[in-house]
């Protein structure tokens, strides 16, 4: 793995729009990796998934390549995801084409890529011809998806009860919406997952994890009152109580000396809002360091959690 480096936060809208880029590959890489088998159902890709593979490649000269996401499937075939929230560039292509290369010699075996794209574009680049070679991948556009019929199907069915099948189109469902409907797309997402919280079909922290992709797709496209407005109802969920009970923890830990009451008022008045950006910093650091992976273990996993929050000074 490469050295660990220390990030620093700027407030400028420079770094804050270059830091947030990449959290829509973080959303997607906790969807492909606890979901994985339900991902290639819903996607129409044929096989069965038996395992995930290290998407690290390190080439002799020590040059780091990541791929979004890597499956070994049961007839050896081998699926090589990468998500795109642009349209898709010739510079794109040559970059799966060398992974995939690279991937294919290194565990011997067939490779196809998918590209997972979420743009606008109309036509999506899925292939380029040099030489005598033309290299193909195939492209998925969530655009095409309805995400409203689909969520209004999905409310509807939370009431008997859902399946994991049915969470990777909720969970990609921000991707498929118009910019002017994400937010409420979101929203609903949320509340069917709380629906199905009270059906008990899920454990604690795989609702806390499906959360956590909703909140990052949300930290990643909002700010201002449309973020506040999410984060109202991230509040009222497993994700929301653990921020609170981060916060209230740290209240009542300040609060010892200056007198406990005098703690626990400052740990209500304003813990939430110190929790949730706490907690979207170290998003921020997660994915700026190339770590997506941990952020599910981050939100599932309260001692990993507050290790994380002093190691970053947060």
């Amino acid at each position: 793995m490469p050295p660990e480096t220390e990030v620093t936060l700027l407030p400028n809208e420079t770094r804050r729009n270059h830091d947030l880029a990449h959290l829509e590959d973080l959303a997607l890489k906790s969807a492909a990796d606890y979901f994985g088998a339900e991902l290639l159902h819903w996607l129409g890709i044929p096989g069965k998934m038996i395992r995930s593979s290290p998407t690290e490649i390190v080439e002799l000269e020590t040059r780091h390549m990541y791929e979004d996401f890597l499956f070994e499937l049961e007839d050896g075939t081998w699926c090589h995801f990468e998500f795109e929230s642009n349209a898709i560039t010739p510079e794109d292509l040559k970059r799966f084409r060398e992974y995939e290369a690279t991937t294919a010699r290194r565990v011997n075996a067939p490779v196809i890529t998918y590209v997972i794209c979420s743009s606008k574009a109309s036509r999506l680049l899925d292939h380029i011809t040099e030489g005598i070679n033309t290299y193909r991948v195939k492209v998925i556009r969530l655009k095409d998806h309805d995400q409203k019929k689909l969520l209004d199907s999905l409310k509807e069915k939370a009431s008997s009860g859902l399946d994991r099948t049915d969470i990777i189109p909720l969970l990609l469902s921000p991707l498929m919406a118009e910019e002017e409907t994400r937010k409420d797309c979101i929203l609903q997402g949320i509340r069917i997952l709380k629906i199905t919280e009270e059906k008990h079909i899920f454990s604690q922290n795989e609702i806390r994890k499906m959360e956590a992709i909703l909140y990052a797709f949300a930290f990643k496209f909002f700010r201002g009152m449309n973020l506040a407005t999410i984060k109202e109802e991230i509040a009222m969920t497993e994700l929301g109580q653990m921020i609170w009970d981060d916060a209230l923890a740290q209240g009542l830990a300040e609060g010892q000396a200056q007198g406990l009451a005098k703690g626990l008022a400052q740990g209500q008045a304003q813990g939430q809002q110190q929790a949730s950006e706490r907690y979207s910093k170290l998003i921020l650091i997660l994915d700026k360091e190339k770590k997506n992976d941990l952020i599910i273990k981050v939100a599932s996993d309260p001692d990993f959690r507050e290790e994380l929050y002093r190691k970053y000074g947060i």
